[in-house]
């Protein structure tokens, strides 16, 4: 959505105080046009409430189950051999007995666990005798499913600790897809029994995940969308359906479809391990199953971007190569059961090709009850893919520090490895009037904020080539920063600035986040050239350069003039250190004249925009993504002559581009070919 508002003056101190908080939420139209908007609804517009609720209908219809229990009961293969190795297993067995606890207690990763693998286990088997009853019509089957609900309604008071919400999570939907079936299916389930196992759900399951925790993993959150979901259909709740439906499309943090996967195929956790990325996945495909069974497409959401998560993971896990933004370290070949349900639906329905996701559910084949439930036949003359296969966007595809560096630093250039000063070489320079610094591959520990003068390149070889301030430093908070207002004629080429306190991010994408976003976390920020205006900062050039995780801005300029920032990646910045929440993005443009960004992402700001343009004049971004921050895309105030063209802003949690005016409302902000998709208002 575009925004825009227009303040009356009421005192210089309301002036200065708006002028550089956080974007408004009213709508306007701003100049120009050309904006396309990807199935995105408003955010509280029901879903479900107009139809029926259909039963059964969370994973399996009613003819999913006739189509189950035919070709098990003719032997077919290769339903037939998944089957037996799914009864095969102890929780199949009519032995199987629950072992309820009244609190479940999981802490951080499995530690301190009591009851949790006994209600996985019991979550399990209720699934396995409810489709045990459908295929052989063996009662004792369905009585089995009554005992293991009875048993648990009867004890089961709450979650506790670190893992409460996941393990709710992993549980509750498992649980109501398996009363959905035995409900529909057997009607001498008493009422009471049902009551019981309703109560269950509603008050101990529901209140737990009803927040959801997107500051978690992404993982998390689409396990409990599932479950929220599924126990939305059992007891019908449309309210929990169409919840479920709208944190799928909106969910902040980690949590929504575009949040979790990216325009490139690329997962929240794929640079952490891809045993995480396929939980994610798959339950994100569970819950989009549940939708439409209901009569709601979530499988086309954003440009049918779960499949393109898939393709990409497919792909990854098959030693193919994919780009990456950041570095992958576990590349495990291991495939889970997750592969099924959306290679059907594609397949089927959509008619979409996933070559990848196809070998990845053979792979997966073998233990595998995704084919039992969800698998429909081999590919042929009818079901043959009619509209290609998913295809990644290529906005701002080459953006930030790559593997090779984009250009070579001339013979001329100073040349410095790690462990020598960048700022001595840097000070030899400007005494002959300036040249090149050449950073050779490797961490550079900045002790003070480097300093740059005027007519100085700094080149480095790539995203190995890193620029880190020092944790311990007490000379300064910005890693780069100019020497003099009036510094001219600056390149910054080829490298990374890590704005974290280490000079590696951890595997885990969201190990250190939560610190970096409080407001009392260290203040660090990446890139600054700041002018008092009278001189002027001018001709300023950043390209292929990566900024990420500064508790401030990553990129700021203040009093600039002709500055142009190329194929750069500015992520994970923006926290609520001082001067507060809202005022740090990933890239902050203040009294900015003649800028351009092309071609560069601006993403996953903590608490700002991608981009926060503030009193600029001749702005224009072009090709660039401005996704998944907390903030707008780009947030616009009292700017003149701005073009935003050809970019991608989704998954923003407020507004793809907002624009604020309190002083002239004749300033022209021009909105060309803007694809937006799944952001706040």
């Amino acid at each position: 959505m575009i925004e825009r508002r227009t303040f009356l003056l009421r005192s210089s101190a309301s002036i200065l105080a708006a002028a550089f908080s956080n974007v408004g939420h009213s709508n306007a139209v701003l100049n120009g046009g050309n904006r396309s908007q990807n199935n995105c609804m408003a955010p509280d517009m029901p879903l479900t409430a107009h139809k029926a609720i259909v039963h059964p209908g969370i994973l399996q219809t009613r003819s999913n189950l006739t189509f189950m229990k035919s070709k098990i009961r003719a032997g077919e293969e290769p339903w037939k051999a998944a089957w037996d190795r799914w009864i095969a297993k102890p929780v199949s067995s009519l032995d199987f007995k629950p072992e309820p606890y009244p609190h479940i207690i999981r802490g951080a990763s499995g530690a301190s666990q009591k009851g949790g693998s006994e209600l996985m286990a019991s979550a399990a088997a209720a699934s396995s005798h409810a489709n045990q009853w459908v295929v052989t019509g063996n009662e004792a089957h369905a009585q089995k499913v009554i005992e293991i609900f009875d048993t648990w309604s009867a004890v089961l008071a709450d979650f506790c600790e670190n893992d409460a919400m996941l393990i709710a999570g992993w549980t509750g939907g498992e649980f109501a897809n398996a009363a959905e079936i035995l409900r529909a299916t057997y009607p001498p389930w008493k009422e009471e029994s049902q009551a019981g196992f309703k109560r269950m759900l509603l008050t101990v399951y529901v209140p737990l995940m009803r927040a959801y925790y997107p500051e978690a993993n992404g993982n998390w959150d689409a396990a409990m969308m599932f479950s929220l979901a599924a126990i939305g259909v059992f007891c019908e709740n449309r309210q929990l359906i169409d919840a479920a439906c709208h944190h799928y499309r909106f969910g902040p943090v980690n949590s929504g479809i575009t949040r979790y996967i990216y325009p490139s195929g690329q997962c929240e956790e794929t640079t952490r391990d891809q045993g995480h990325v396929q939980i994610g996945l798959g339950y994100f495909a569970k819950t989009a199953t549940v939708a439409w069974n209901q009569g709601v497409d979530l499988f086309g959401e954003a440009d049918n971007r779960l499949a393109l998560g898939y393709e990409y993971t497919s792909r990854l896990l098959l030693g193919e190569s994919v780009p990456v933004y950041g570095k992958i370290v576990d590349v495990r070949n291991r495939f889970t059961d997750v592969y099924e349900t959306v290679l059907q639906h594609y397949r089927y329905v959509k008619r979409i090709e996933m070559p990848f996701t196809e070998r990845a559910a053979v792979r997966a084949r073998e233990s595998s009850r995704g084919v039992v439930m969800f698998f429909q036949g081999p590919l042929d003359a009818t079901s043959a893919a009619t509209h290609g296969t998913p295809v990644p966007c290529n906005i701002a595809s080459h953006a930030g520090a790559q593997a090779q560096a984009s250009g070579a630093a001339p013979i001329s250039a100073a040349y410095v490895t790690p462990g020598q000063s960048i700022q001595e070489a840097i000070d030899k320079l400007a005494v002959i009037g300036g040249g090149t610094i050449s950073l050779a591959l490797g961490v550079h520990v900045l002790t003070a904020t480097l300093r740059i003068p005027s007519n100085t390149s700094v080149v480095g070889t790539g995203r190995d080539c890193e620029v880190i301030l020092d944790k311990d430093s007490k000379v300064g908070e910005t890693a780069i920063a100019n020497c003099a207002p009036d510094v001219h004629d600056v390149i910054l080429r080829d490298f990374v600035v890590e704005g974290g306190e280490a000079p590696h991010a951890p595997i885990d994408p969201n190990a250190d986040v939560q610190r970096r976003r409080l407001m009392r976390g260290p203040i660090r920020s990446g890139i600054l050239f700041q002018s008092d205006e009278k001189k002027g900062i001018r001709n300023i050039r950043l390209e292929h350069i990566t900024v990420r995780n500064c508790t401030g801005s990553a990129v700021e300029f203040f009093g600039t003039n002709h500055v142009e920032i190329v194929n750069c990646d500015f992520a994970a910045s923006g926290g609520l250190v001082p001067p507060g929440p809202g005022k740090n993005h990933n890239l902050k443009l203040h009294h900015v004249t003649d800028l351009s960004v092309t071609g560069s992402r601006m993403v996953d700001s903590m608490w700002g925009s991608g981009i926060s343009l503030g009193f600029g004049h001749r702005v224009s971004v072009r090709n660039c993504e401005l996704s998944r921050n907390q903030g707008c895309g780009i947030a616009i105030a009292e700017s003149d002559h701005v073009t935003v063209e050809e970019c991608l802003a989704e998954g923003n949690t407020n507004s793809a581009v907002s624009q604020e005016i309190w002083m002239d409302p004749n300033h022209a902000v021009f909105i060309k070919n803007l694809k937006e998709r799944n952001n706040g208002t």
